[in-house]
């Protein structure tokens, strides 16, 4: 019985990850399948191309969160809603996360470096 359980609820954690992997399925069960750097990679060149001269200045330190096939994007304080909206609005999108200005969304131990404009 407790093996039955455990292996449940691991199951229903894994299935509630943010980022459970790096394959996506559309409700059509179409497999589209990117490499990280390829994620890394669009999701940068939406931001540079589209985003940036919209939100730099006003966003500055706050979460982006990009879909990576339309170029919708939202703003958040915290990492996790602005994830969630953008989930909510395309539940298949693949998602791309940075932090307005700095050069990674987190860090650890040390202090935040800012990139020079």
């Amino acid at each position: 019985m407790l093996k039955a359980a455990k292996s449940l609820v691991m199951a229903s954690s894994e299935s509630h990850r943010v980022f459970p992997t790096r394959y996506w399925e559309s409700k059509t069960k179409e497999r589209r399948r990117y490499s990280k750097e390829e994620i890394a990679r669009r999701g940068q060149e939406w931001y540079e191309r589209e985003i940036h001269p919209k939100v730099e200045a006003s966003s500055r330190g706050k979460i982006l969160v990009i879909d990576n096939e339309t170029g919708a994007y939202e703003i958040d304080d915290d990492h996790v809603a602005a994830n969630h909206r953008a989930r909510a609005k395309h539940p298949d999108a693949v998602l791309y996360g940075m932090r307005i200005g700095y050069p990674t969304l987190g860090k650890l131990g040390g202090g935040w470096r800012t990139v020079q404009p």
